[in-house]
């Protein structure tokens, strides 16, 4: 059973796609979401969710006060429980479901730019598609925004683009989770020289 930790939605059930999705643990939500809101990047954020599956953390989002969120997800059987969550939590007016593949959405022109990217893809999505994925995102962000990727504790540290920095990774059972940043332009980037300055969430 999949259910909503906390929020105006907290211990809301939750369907979940018969095959073919990995829903993040109760317990690995309640952690994750228990530092964004520490890094205070949740109460009133406008929220991706790449590899949604059910849904489950962009309507946690939802569920903490996020403004606006859009899940993508590739799979059709998984975008309609996605759509039937929505609709079961009354969140429609704030949630927007997109039925494509996550590596072709961050290709086009954002929604909005995003203060808060969810990432929990396949454990099998090769590195060269992760890597399109975060890629596509530099240049969407907001200044102070968190980019999450949620992986098999075995998986190997993403190769971050240029524009993103990891900032903090975390280690919950089999799971692993890191943490980063759109680099801060600097005056030594502006100038060609300089030291780098710490990034805002360091």
């Amino acid at each position: 059973m999949t259910r909503i930790v906390a929020g105006s939605v907290g211990g809301r059930v939750l369907q979940v796609p018969r095959a073919g999705t990995r829903p993040t643990s109760e317990r690995v939500r309640e952690a994750l979401f228990s530092r964004l809101e520490h890094l205070d990047v949740v109460a009133g954020a406008r929220v991706l969710d790449l590899y949604a599956g059910s849904g489950a953390l962009g309507l946690e989002a939802v569920s903490r006060g996020a403004a606006a969120v859009t899940l993508v997800e590739t799979a059709r059987q998984a975008a309609d429980v996605c759509r039937r969550n929505v609709a079961t939590l009354g969140v429609g007016d704030r949630v927007v479901v997109a039925a494509e593949r996550a590596e072709r959405f961050v290709e086009r022109p954002p929604l909005a730019p995003w203060d808060l990217v969810l990432i929990d893809p396949p454990y099998d999505l090769s590195e060269a598609d992760l890597g399109t994925v975060l890629r596509g995102l530099v240049g969407t962000l907001t200044e102070g925004a968190v980019v999450v990727v949620e992986r098999s504790g075995r998986a190997p540290e993403p190769d971050w683009p240029a524009g993103l920095s990891r900032f903090d990774a975390r280690s919950y059972g089999e799971t692993a989770v890191w943490f980063s940043e759109p680099d801060e332009p600097t005056d030594a980037d502006a100038q060609g020289a300089g030291d780098h300055e710490e990034g805002v969430h360091g």
